[in-house]
Formats: C-alpha cells, sequence, structure tokens
C-alpha cells in the first residue's frame, strides 16, 4: 500500500505535465508588419477579420488577410506541419471593419462563423466573419445575411468555390 501512494503521485504529475504540454501556444498580436500566408501582402493594409495558424515547430504563426483564406488552409490536404492553435478575430470586440484588432483573438473551435454574409472581406472575397458569442453575431446576420456555424461546419464551398469578383458585396462599416 506504501508503494501504490508514491506511484499514483507520480502518475497524477505526469498527466498534470502532459495537460499543460498540450496547451496551445497563445496568440500573436498583429503587427504592423505581419503578411497574409497565400498573398505576401501586409494585413494591415485590409479591413475585416484576420486569422493565425500555428504549427509544431515553427516559431511563428501563419497569419491570414482573411478568415476564408484561414479555413481554405484548414481544408488543404497539403500543409508542412502539425497544427498547434487556429486563432481568428473576434468581431465582436473589434473596433471596426476596418480596425478588426491586434490582439481580440480568440481560439477558432470556440468561435461562431457567419457563412454567406454579403460581405467582402479584406482580400475582396466573400468573407467568413467569427465572433465570440451568437448575440454579437445576430445584428451582423441582420445586417447582411448569412448563417451562423461553427468552424466544423463551414462548408467547403464557403472557402474553397471561385471567386466571382462581379458580385457586389458590402464593406461593413
Amino acid at each position: 500500500m506504501k508503494l501504490i501512494i508514491p506511484i499514483l503521485a507520480v502518475l497524477a504529475l505526469a498527466a498534470c505535465q502532459e495537460e499543460e504540454a498540450k496547451a496551445p501556444p497563445p496568440p500573436a498580436d498583429l503587427t504592423v508588419t505581419a503578411l497574409s500566408f497565400f498573398c505576401q501582402m501586409n494585413i494591415a493594409d485590409h479591413g475585416g477579420p484576420k486569422g493565425q495558424v500555428h504549427l509544431e515547430g515553427y516559431p511563428a504563426p501563419l497569419f491570414f488577410a482573411q478568415v476564408r483564406d484561414l479555413v481554405a488552409y484548414l481544408k488543404s490536404p497539403e500543409r508542412d506541419a502539425n497544427i498547434t492553435a487556429i486563432y481568428v478575430s473576434d468581431m465582436g470586440r473589434a473596433a471596426s471593419w476596418e480596425e478588426p484588432g491586434i490582439g481580440n483573438w480568440i481560439l477558432a473551435n470556440d468561435a461562431l462563423f457567419v457563412v454567406g454574409a454579403n460581405v467582402a472581406g479584406g482580400m475582396g472575397a466573400p468573407e467568413i466573419v467569427p465572433f465570440a458569442q451568437s448575440n454579437a453575431a445576430q445584428p451582423f446576420i441582420d445586417l447582411y445575411g448569412g448563417t451562423l456555424l461553427p468552424l466544423s461546419e463551414i462548408p467547403d464551398d464557403a472557402a474553397l468555390a471561385p471567386i466571382d469578383f462581379s458580385q457586389q458585396l458590402e464593406t461593413p462599416s
């Protein structure tokens, strides 16, 4: 019996350390020098929500000028490393569409996304708009339309379908 208690203590400590090791890395603040992964354009020059993906073994996250681009990256089978964290702008806390915030990140798996709204993201394509709370998303949906979905339910065509740039999309204020 005396041997069992120390063994249990060691196992409990190991389990705590394993949980701690699995904690996602914190989000990186968006800086004026951050470049979008796909186009290598400066993210600060484009409005709308942003995203960042942290990869195992990489010191800095991949930034995305549009959440639509981030979702396209996630749905792509051609990734180099395991994803350790995914963050998106909480547009419920954004000052405006043009100023989505440098540090108002939320874990993408905890966010709700407005899909199918009549809005253009930072690169001019239809945007997938993240919110931390459904009540913050509802006024946006009332103005621009769309459906509220978790990340896991965003359909492929919302991020991977060809872009019709002749479509008249709005830029929220």
